[in-house]
């Protein structure tokens, strides 16, 4: 095996990344930078990457998605047994098989990389360690090292409500991003730590992070804003598992009113899972078999509420801290 060129630890598990040049895995570097281990070890799980002047783009085996992937383009799916391969046609390739823990990623020279490989080198990186990446964002509680886990779909607010959190004493573990180990007898949960991407909505919304803000904005009215940058206005916290002490499904008030309710565990699993277990053409893939597993463990062990926000997501502070939730 290839001494890596660079490892990463991920609350336990090792990824180990081998290159031919450091520009290769930038990307993985700028997303997991802060976790990055001075002096490689063995990894328990390994990425190679390397380029190719021509790419394998016809693997054997069974087609599980053909079709656009948001800002990557055009990609296929295919699953061989253990192994699964993505393919962006004249750019990439990656091969993936989180149960031996390796993946392989093949890039033409010169052609732009698509960020789908890299989460899913992660995602699988991550599974064969037991843990696994939900979409939610993570908070602390003030003055407990407890986190509360927000979940919402894309564009309902997970941002601009965890922004509110802080600003009202809650410490931001991630917007977005909240890796899961249920292994213990309690959930922990940890955040992934990159960039803040904050909409112009937000920033009308929570005026306190103007300070945080440079001039443009991209096509999507939004601006990237580094963790550094926003703990100079907000508690930013460490990248270390933490027990869970809820989960809270976000959803817009109808009379602008915030509330916080009881939600039904069935119906908080369904939420989480629509939004964090994908299917293809053949079904579900193991992992994906595995990540419904751990939701399902992690609603079954943790209370669960609809937060409902109008108005003012400030007003969600107080109702989150006087709820009982699990003791840390």
């Amino acid at each position: 095996m290839t001494r890596p060129s660079a490892c990463y630890g991920l609350n336990g598990q090792i990824l180990g990344i081998a290159a031919e040049r450091p520009e290769l895995w930038q990307d993985f570097d700028r997303m997991l930078g802060i976790l990055r281990i001075e002096d490689p070890v063995d990894p328990g799980f390994r990425l190679d990457i390397a380029e190719a002047d021509v790419l394998d783009e016809a693997p054997g085996g069974s087609l599980v998605f053909d079709g656009e992937i948001p800002e990557d383009g055009h990609c296929r799916m295919i699953a061989d047994g253990g192994t699964v391969h993505l393919v962006f046609p004249g750019r990439q390739t990656v091969a993936i098989n989180d149960e031996e823990g390796w993946a392989e990623l093949r890039v033409r020279p010169g052609a732009k990389a698509a960020w789908t490989p890299s989460m899913l080198v992660l995602d699988a990186a991550l599974d064969a360690g037991g843990q696994h990446m939900l979409h939610t964002a993570g908070l602390t509680l003030p003055g407990r090292d407890a986190v509360v886990l927000i979940h919402a779909p894309s564009g309902t607010g997970k941002t601009t409500t965890s922004l509110a959190l802080a600003m009202q004493g809650f410490g931001l573990c991630s917007d977005d991003a909240m890796i899961l180990d249920v292994a213990a007898a309690r959930p922990m949960a940890w955040g992934l730590p990159r960039h803040v991407k904050i909409h112009q909505k937000t920033a009308e919304m929570i005026p306190q992070v103007a300070p945080c803000l440079g001039t443009s904005w991209d096509r999507n009215g939004e601006q990237a804003v580094s963790l550094e940058r926003l703990s100079e206005i907000v508690r930013i916290e460490s990248p270390v598992a933490r027990p869970v002490a809820a989960l809270l499904h976000l959803a817009r008030s109808a009379d602008s009113q915030t509330q916080l309710v009881p939600m039904a565990r069935t119906d908080a699993m369904v939420a989480l899972a629509m939004d964090n277990v994908r299917t293809g053409m053949t079904g579900l893939l193991p992992l994906q078999k595995r990540r419904l597993a751990t939701i399902g463990k992690l609603v079954s062990s943790v209370p669960t509420f609809m937060l409902e926000v109008g108005a003012r997501p400030a007003d969600a502070a107080a109702l989150i801290i006087a709820t009982p939730t699990k003791q840390d």
